[in-house]
């Protein structure tokens, strides 16, 4: 291991301790106390560039600079960029370069202030810097603010337009400068993963190759679940208003502080970005302008994505469309994680995603498409840890060897947000737990770890209730025993149709003989007039034989959902579940280690719930 990937290495592991802690607000909050021993802290302009040995903020083998330019919308925004090129480039050299862009590069801090005691480049992605050994490897990286953080002007516009015209901007100026190549790759992961999708969605001729890990796919479900608002329906707008208008270093240089202070003279720029959250519905023009997933239709950059399918900030919402709708070549590392990056690590040294090589990977995946280097080593095209923390490789995700559509049949449930199920249990279930609302500030690098339990012995109540024959909070339905191995693949969807006005809660259960059974995909949603469908969230999870599937449709009891309960009777009628079904016994195995979060989400959401009267077959016909 290299002194760098090493130090790498160390970083991580301290840092993924920190975030599953709570303990965290940027993944860089190791290391100021590094830099606040700094002897020097020279300040780089365009033509005055600065090393590490002048700046100890500068990542060692490179040299600082920083720039202005202008968006691309001709709105009269500036962005700033902070752009490392490898120490030592001789006259004339170009390289290609790596292109990070977002709201989390500001030099006082990332999400809040960081303790630095000088300005200089942020450290973002330092991991990533000193994992692949970039500057040795002849790659520039550049990280550019979008309009209304750090050091560029303009109001915040959290993927719109607005945004979108900053990655056009950014791409076209860093294929063009004398230093660079003409070859622009894209790395992120959460919301700088999100501007790697538009960088895709927007089909420009410099980009080669973008890197997202944990995005979001299209911007609308990270706020509201088919109308229903999430907890950070305000928390989010806080958030990145909050960050928008962090204070800049004190010896930032002139051009920078006043761009950083742009919101101070511009007030209606965070009154305009709090206004867009609270438009529920999906199909006004705010919100169709950001639905990245239709956007990325015939795309084809090369994309390298990562995404924890029980991940619980960025989840894996319309991540099937948006990879159904992309033509070009595709790398992916899909598993049971959380908002965790591909080479972090927990606190005892596991890697969080339980697959070693991410930077060796990813550097590859840059070569063979910015330099065109043939990869010296075969990567699957997809590697996937599936629930039972078994990793395979695959051509593409999802692979379903048979698409079924299962009758459910009807039921009814008062939807009530669960009060009818607890006063009907009473002191056979806990009391609802309080569900703890964000703190005003959830942005899409930090949320809290996990939603809120369910109520101890809650699922097995209400089955009880639904055998008696009495209408509550929500209703089950139970497959027979599956009689082999069976996983559930893509995005299921549940059809109904619905009397009565309000919400409805829709969840699938793995159900093990003993009665235990984990919830693995949820959806709420507002019902709406005649048949409606929802999507779940996509997933990847293999049933036992001698296992049973449940569905759960009833009122949202769980979870931090901000719904108003109707308080009335929702009778269902023709329920389906359309399901993408693969057999395990043919999978292809890769390397890589159970990854740690799987059984933190075991625990999360284990319920007692025995199995019911069986209506259906999961595999109808007992095949494939």
């Amino acid at each position: 291991m290299k002194r760098r990937r090493a130090a790498a290495w160390a970083a991580s592991a301290l840092v993924t301790t920190l975030a599953l802690t709570g303990a965290l607000t940027g993944p860089a909050a190791a290391t100021p106390g590094v830099a606040a021993q700094g002897e020097t802290a020279a300040v780089a302009t365009a033509t005055d560039p600065v090393t590490h040995q002048e700046n100890d903020r500068v990542p060692e083998g490179s040299v600082w600079t920083q720039h202005y330019f202008p968006s691309s919308d001709d709105s009269g925004t500036e962005l700033h960029a902070d752009v490392l090129l490898p120490q030592g480039m001789k006259a004339g050299q170009k390289v290609p370069v790596i292109l990070s862009i977002g709201p989390y590069f500001g030099h006082t801090g990332q999400t809040g202030p960081e303790g630095w005691s000088h300005t200089g480049p942020s450290s973002r992605f330092q991991d990533f810097i000193e994992g692949t050994d970039l500057f040795d490897h002849g790659y520039a990286f550049v990280m550019v603010d979008l309009r209304g953080f750090g050091g560029s002007t303009g109001c915040l516009d959290w993927g719109g337009p607005g945004e979108q015209a900053d990655v056009k901007a950014a791409i076209d100026w860093a294929a063009q400068q004398p230093w660079s190549t003409g070859a622009v790759g894209m790395y992120g992961k959460s919301y700088d993963a999100v501007t790697g999708l538009i960088g895709n969605d927007l089909d420009q001729n410099a980009l080669k190759a973008v890197v997202a890990q944990e995005p979001l796919w299209d911007m609308y479900p990270y706020i509201y679940s088919n109308g229903v608002p999430r907890p950070n329906v305000t928390g989010t707008a806080n958030a990145y208003n909050g960050i928008a208008t962090m204070a800049p270093m004190p010896d930032d240089d002139a051009h920078y502080q006043a761009n950083a202070r742009w919101e101070a003279t511009h007030p209606e720029c965070l009154t305009e970005n709090s206004a867009g959250y609270r438009i529920s519905d999906r199909s006004d023009p705010y919100w169709k302008s950001r639905d990245l997933a239709k956007m990325a239709k015939g795309t084809d950059t090369p994309l390298f994505v990562t995404q924890g399918f029980v991940e619980n900030n960025t989840k894996p919402e319309e991540m099937q469309e948006y990879l159904d709708n992309h033509v070009g070549p595709e790398r992916g590392w899909l598993g049971q994680w959380d908002h965790v990056r591909g080479g972090d690590r927990v606190g005892d040294g596991r890697l969080a995603m339980g697959r070693e090589g991410w930077y060796d990977e990813t550097l590859s995946f840059y070569d063979q498409y910015l330099k065109h280097i043939k990869p010296a080593v075969h990567y699957p095209t997809y590697a996937i840890e599936d629930s039972t923390g078994t990793w395979r490789a695959q051509r593409t995700w999802p692979v379903a060897e048979r698409s079924v559509t299962l009758p459910l049949g009807d039921g009814a449930y008062i939807d009530d947000g669960g009060a009818s199920a607890r006063q009907a249990l009473g002191t056979s279930v806990d009391p609802a737990p309080q569900q703890a609302q964000p703190s005003g500030r959830w942005d899409m690098e930090n949320a809290p770890a996990t939603d809120p339990p369910a109520p101890k012995g809650l699922a097995k109540g209400l089955a009880k209730l639904q055998k008696a024959g009495q209408v509550t909070s929500s209703f089950f339905v139970w497959s027979k025993p599956i009689t082999q191995n069976v996983r559930v693949t893509a995005t299921p969807q549940i059809s109904l149709t619905a009397k009565g006005e309000g919400n409805v809660m829709l969840k699938l259960y793995d159900v093990a003989p003993d009665g235990s059974a984990v919830m693995f995909d949820e959806q709420v949603s507002l019902l709406t007039s005649g048949r409606m469908s929802v999507d779940l969230k996509a997933t990847d999870w293999t049933l036992a034989a001698g296992h049973v599937l449940a569905v759960e449709i009833g009122s949202i009891q769980t979870g931090s959902w901000r719904d108003t309960p109707s308080g009335q009777t929702i009778d269902v009628k023709g329920a389906t579940l359309r399901l993408a079904l693969d057999d395990p016994s043919d999978d292809v195995a890769t390397p890589g280690a159970r990854s740690p979060f799987l059984d933190t989400y075991l625990r999360q959401y284990t319920v007692d719930l025995p199995a019911g009267p069986a209506t259906f077959t999961v595999t109808p016909g007992g095949h494939f």
